[in-house]
């Protein structure tokens, strides 16, 4: 036997032509382990930015629904990150909060209704303009009620009485 040969393999070395065994990686660089969730599913913390968002529409709706719910049966709303180009274009004053998209007033074909009037609101200017969380609730109950008010024909100040008004538009 020559001197670099040995009859046993060390446990490192694999036989000639053999493939490298694939290791499963349970930690990593720093032997921490993977990183998971911080904050478990049913937290309330575990919902987005934009999904707390969401939420404050849905909310500032579900504050009108108990006198305007007939009303707001014919409506959408949506959330938008920001206005379109089209419409920035258009204006010349500070970024819209939120605009009114209106239906057609007739069906678009016979085996399809009408659309929806949709109230589109806009996320990152209310969120530029609002200091907090609660501030940001007010700001968009706020665009709701002027944005409906608008779909109605009214003032609205007539559509809440806990409208503040602000003129933030």
């Amino acid at each position: 036997m020559q001197s670099g040969e040995n009859s046993a393999r060390s446990p490192g070395s694999r036989p000639a032509g053999s493939q490298p065994e694939r290791r499963v990686r349970r930690r990593d660089r720093h032997g921490r382990g993977l990183r998971g969730r911080l904050v478990p599913p049913g937290v309330p913390l575990y919902r987005t930015r934009s999904q707390q968002f969401d939420d404050m529409v849905l909310d500032a709706v579900a504050r009108l629904e108990p006198r305007w719910g007939t009303e707001l049966a014919g409506l959408e709303f949506a959330v938008q990150e920001v206005p379109d180009a089209d419409e920035l274009a258009d204006e010349l004053g500070p970024l819209p909060l939120a605009r009114v998209i209106p239906g057609p007033s007739a069906p678009l074909s016979p085996g399809r209704p009408a659309a929806a009037t949709r109230i589109v609101v806009y996320r990152r200017p209310l969120l530029a303009r609002a200091e907090d969380d609660d501030e940001l609730s007010d700001l968009v109950f706020d665009v709701v009620v002027e944005e409906f008010a608008e779909v109605l024909g009214l003032e609205p100040e007539s559509v809440d009485p806990g409208y503040r008004g602000g003129g933030f538009e």
